[in-house]
């Protein structure tokens, strides 16, 4: 892996960020202003991946870009808009975007841009996991559709349920210690999760399945049915407590 690639994930998600916020001054209507800027970001790192890393294809919510995939090689995984109901309604902050180079099926580098905060988040330095203050754990949750079995979740490790929009900021509010753990059973494609899961895991934080088991990126079919990112040190209470609530069906 080049070295660079850190610098490159953070450069060109900060790059996005910077056009998705000039845009979200040009229309008043939600809609068709998400869909201009989802285009226009999503137009921008493909131009520029396609320029810096033409060797490498590039899977996008929006499709492939850049030469044929191969089992196991390297593809950059990016979300141009994560969250884009939030990014159309004033004043959210709570949407992202995310860029992630995937090799051997797992996140090398990445970085996770929050425009409207200021922020971003790589794995070139990443953040440190902030000390844990007390009290009732907290579980970000969708603000639309949190899985039910998430409520069991809460009520029997005592947790207090925090709504928030895209993954990418979900994860981000793990990441800087906002809140504890982010729950996810209703499914996702990679780029929702890919730099996200690399950022977190940079910065010491656990992510797998619900189950357990690992996430694997880079595959042929970019489903992923669940995901647990939480501070190290909840995990397993997490783990035990999903397996003990989630319907036979849905392990």
């Amino acid at each position: 892996m080049n070295a660079d690639d850190h610098e490159l994930a953070a450069r060109l998600a900060q790059r996005a960020g910077d056009r998705l916020v000039e845009n979200r001054a040009s229309t008043s209507d939600p809609k068709a202003l998400g869909a201009a800027g989802d285009a226009a970001a999503h137009a921008l790192l493909i131009e520029a991946l396609g320029q810096e890393r033409p060797a490498d294809p590039v899977l996008s919510e929006h499709g492939v870009s850049g030469p044929e995939r191969t089992p196991g090689g390297r593809v950059w995984i990016v979300d141009p808009l994560d969250g884009t109901r939030e990014y159309g309604e004033s004043g959210r902050s709570d949407w992202a975007v995310h860029v992630a180079l995937v090799e051997e099926h797992e996140v090398r580098a990445a970085a996770v841009a929050l425009p409207a905060q200021g922020t971003v988040l790589g794995t070139g330095e990443p953040p440190k996991q902030p000390s844990r203050i007390g009290g009732h754990p907290r579980l970000a949750v969708s603000r639309s559709r949190p899985p039910e079995f998430v409520h069991d979740i809460a009520e029997r490790i005592g947790a207090e349920l925090v709504p928030m929009g895209s993954a990418g900021a979900k994860v981000a509010a793990v990441v800087l210690g906002e809140v504890d753990a982010y729950v996810h059973g209703g499914g996702q494609f990679e780029w929702d999760s890919a730099a996200p899961v690399g950022v977190a895991r940079a910065a010491g934080l656990h992510a797998s399945r619900l189950d357990g088991s690992e996430l694997v990126y880079g595959r042929a079919d970019p489903w992923l049915p669940d995901l647990l990112v939480c501070r190290s040190d909840l995990a397993g209470e997490l783990l035990d407590a999903v397996s003990r609530t989630q319907p036979e069906g849905s392990r």
